[in-house]
């Protein structure tokens, strides 16, 4: 015999679902919470931002320098203009009269350095040439050491009681004999081959 009790509500039949204001309430705050966790996250900075890669220096082309550019005189051959300067990055088939030494350097968090040189050709012979304005040698070298952070460079010299604890530590001793080792025993082996056997 089934009972039924007043205090209990129905349960819904399989085409009705149950009217619960609470689940609405769930639903309202799930959104507030995800919308208020995307403005959070568009003002923080991301994981990118903070961290950049590392980017090697790329260095291309001929470096010419002001005293390479210096030593060229018109009515010198094609090979005394190579051996000053190089082989040339471009050498055009159509303009088999021009050299073209073009030199890049890129590094990151700085304006990439472009440099140029054109050589100009008569009959195998230089007639002249045009060039940027070119860094000496040692201006270039400071160049690709610029931006760089070195540490504190150690005195390169030592003091003389630096050198007196250097020959302490390192003191050459009289090198100790081995001793001898002990005799091995006796030991007699048979001949490998027999005496008069034929092979």
């Amino acid at each position: 015999m089934l009972h039924h009790t007043p205090d209990r509500a129905p349960l819904p039949t399989l085409g009705q679902r149950p009217n619960r204001p609470w689940r609405w309430v769930g639903v309202l705050a799930a959104l507030t919470f995800l919308s208020a966790c995307s403005s959070v996250t568009s003002r923080m900075p991301s994981v990118t931002n903070l961290v950049t890669p590392y980017k090697i220096d790329i260095l291309q082309g001929n470096v010419v320098t002001r005293e390479q550019a210096a030593a060229l005189q018109p009515g010198m051959t094609r090979a005394q203009v190579r051996d000053i300067l190089g082989s040339p990055l471009l050498a055009s088939v159509f303009h088999a009269d021009r050299w073209d030494y073009v030199f890049t350097f890129r590094r990151q968090g700085q304006e990439p350095q472009q440099r140029r040189l054109t050589a100009f050709f008569k009959s195998d012979v230089l007639e002249r040439f045009e060039a940027d304005a070119l860094p000496t040698e040692a201006e270039f070298v400071a160049s690709l050491d610029a931006g760089r952070k070195f540490g504190k460079v150690p005195p390169l010299q030592a003091t003389e009681a630096q050198l007196k604890a250097f020959d302490d530590r390192n003191k050459v001793t009289a090198p100790v004999e081995p001793a001898a080792p002990a005799a091995s025993p006796a030991t007699s082996y048979p001949p490998l081959e027999t005496p008069g056997t034929a092979r």
